[in-house]
């Protein structure tokens, strides 16, 4: 089981949370509430205030595309073998609507190959309430380390 997981369920999804805006700062700047991290699966909440805004008053799209990396990144680092390591390499994204709530992003790794290297592209989605407002891949680079 990853560091990260084991963080995950020992100190609870608000304290943990709390410790990634600590470890990665910038991931900080969304108030994002990791609600649940298991093997192949991430979700991720963060709510829509001013400092995440554009001029138009709804959710920024580097805003949804933060808390895309943090849902992906957390499952990656959750779903990878011992001994190995990730990057993020690229990401692809389409914004399908304007975000103009509190945004629910979920990383859904499940159908991957988990514990072989190479490059995964992470499916993620972000969604206001049952709306989607972000579509995506995010490429994770898997490695021994």
């Amino acid at each position: 089981m990853s560091q990260m997981l084991q963080m995950f369920q020992s100190a609870g999804s608000a304290a943990f949370s709390g410790m990634i805006g600590q470890v990665a700062p910038y991931f900080g700047s969304i108030a994002a509430q990791v609600i649940e991290l298991r093997p192949g699966f991430a979700e991720v909440h963060f709510p829509k205030r001013r400092e995440v805004c554009n001029h138009i008053g709804t959710v920024h799209a580097i805003a949804l595309c933060n808390g895309a990396e943090l849902a992906a990144g957390t499952m990656t680092d959750a779903s990878i073998s011992q001994g190995q390591r990730w990057i993020p390499r690229g990401m692809t994204v389409e914004y399908t609507a304007k975000a103009d709530g509190d945004v629910k992003v979920i990383a859904d790794g499940s159908s991957l190959p988990w514990g072989e290297t190479g490059d995964f592209k992470v499916p993620v989605t972000a969604y206001v309430g049952d709306k989607m407002v972000l579509r995506g891949e995010i490429t994770m680079y898997v490695s021994e380390a």
